[in-house]
């Protein structure tokens, strides 16, 4: 009896135990299937694309990058990693379409792909041409020379300063791109008097700027700017008519007039117009009719308006290189001390408005190198700083209501832009005089 009631006990506990052993069982695989619907559910992200360079997998390929050195060319540099002559001699016939070889310049990029072989054959060479194109040229098989161009990323900016020396000082003290002090006296080169900034005078900008895997390539469009000038206000509005991009004013007048504010573009004014100026070098007093800029000899100088070359010579009573330009029946202007004349100057050549003419020097009775700037109406000397040139090409009045509304959120939006002051002792201006 003792017996049977053990092997019934047993058997009771083998019982108990495949029960549980089933119950576990089925949890874990119901447990499993709900973790796998669950899996099934998650949207993992897709893994990382792979590395590339000028479009190549980075992994497939040994890289080595260098510069262009002085003196280099595409023979020396493909020379020496064992590329034959007459396929240098191919590739340079292959690139003709594209780019001139000739010209790869020293300190620009390069780079060669090499093959991951026991040998490690160079499969392209690529070429920087500047920050935005480059050349692939293949090493291998039909030798394929191609152009690309890296993807340029757009940034709408905007910004501002209150100027204490100069334009160009405040731009760089509110860490802004340098290159707007030369775009903002573009556009405003026949409105305001860069000569003559005063300090308190402020401007705002707001435009695009590209860049190029995460650096700056360059200011691509001003869409608008306000420059304060001497307690003035003038805006500037980027906007196309007739299919052609110009700055026109809040007003719709443009802001190119008939004459430059000046016939340089980097410069001072070491002497103003005068009826009675010591000259330095013939120790007497006498009129000065002109406007000495300053500039270190061969600065470029410019033509301030369309015109005809009516002299360009040797001036004997002291003015050296000089030429004269006749705009109209009403004005003419002369450039003194040139240290030479631009390529195709002649007398009785026709000029147009900001075209190249000579090169500031110090020829004649000069002390130093300068520009001695002269304008005469109707015949008479006048002071070229207070001549008012009427604007030109206006919007046009049927195209009035379509400007306004254009320009009124920029208008809205360059209002609103901040500036803040900089310290005037962050920036210091070296002066020293050059006069005739």
């Amino acid at each position: 009896m003792k017996k049977i009631l053990i092997t019934l006990g047993i058997l009771v506990l083998i019982i108990i135990a495949s029960t549980l052993y089933v119950r576990h069982w089925k949890a874990v695989n119901d447990l499993d299937a709900a973790l796998s619907d669950s899996l099934l559910m998650v949207d993992f992200p897709p893994p990382p694309p792979p590395a590339r360079l000028y479009g190549f997998i980075e992994d497939s390929f040994h890289i080595e990058r260098d510069i262009v050195g002085r003196n280099q060319n595409l023979a020396s540099i493909l020379l020496s990693q064992k590329i034959e002559y007459a396929v240098i001699h191919q590739l340079a016939e292959n690139s003709k379409d594209v780019f001139d070889v000739r010209r790869i310049r020293s300190g620009n990029k390069t780079t060669i792909f090499f093959n991951r072989d026991s040998l490690q054959t160079p499969a392209y060479f690529v070429y920087e041409i500047d920050n935005t194109d480059y050349l692939i040229m293949s090493l291998q098989g039909n030798l394929e020379v191609t152009r690309h161009q890296k993807s340029i990323e757009i940034i709408r900016k905007e910004g501002g300063g209150i100027i204490n020396s100069s334009l160009w000082n405040a731009i760089s003290q509110n860490n802004l791109n340098p290159m707007l002090a030369i775009e903002l006296s573009e556009i405003y080169a026949w409105t305001v008097d860069f000569f003559g900034i005063e300090k308190g005078d402020n401007f705002r900008v707001i435009y695009d700027e590209s860049y190029v895997e995460g650096t700056s390539i360059g200011i691509s469009t001003i869409h608008a700017a306000l420059f304060n000038h001497r307690g003035q206000s003038f805006y500037a509005f980027r906007y196309k008519e007739d299919s052609t991009w110009n700055f026109f004013d809040d007003k719709g007048l443009s802001l190119r007039k008939a004459f430059l504010k000046a016939p340089l573009k980097f410069a001072r004014i070491s002497s103003r117009f005068s009826h009675n100026r010591f000259h330095p070098v013939l120790k007497i007093n006498r009129a000065h009719h002109g406007i000495d800029y300053a500039a270190p000899e061969g600065t470029p100088v410019y033509a301030i308006g369309d015109g005809r070359i009516t002299h360009r010579g040797w001036d004997p009573k002291g003015g050296g290189n000089f030429i004269k330009i006749t705009h109209n029946s009403v004005y003419s202007t002369v450039y003194m001390h040139l240290s030479g004349f631009a390529k195709d100057i002649a007398k009785g050549q026709a000029v147009k408005q900001g075209q190249l003419i000579g090169y500031v020097g110090k020829t004649g009775l000069a002390t130093g190198p300068h520009l001695d700037f002269r304008v005469y109406k109707n015949g008479s000397p006048v002071d070229p700083l207070k001549i008012e040139a009427p604007p030109v090409d206006p919007v046009k009045e049927e195209n009035m209501p379509q400007f306004l509304y254009f320009i009124a959120p920029l208008k809205a939006e360059i209002d609103t832009v901040a500036i803040e002051p900089i310290s005037q002792s962050n920036e210091i201006i070296e002066v020293q005089e050059v006069s005739e």
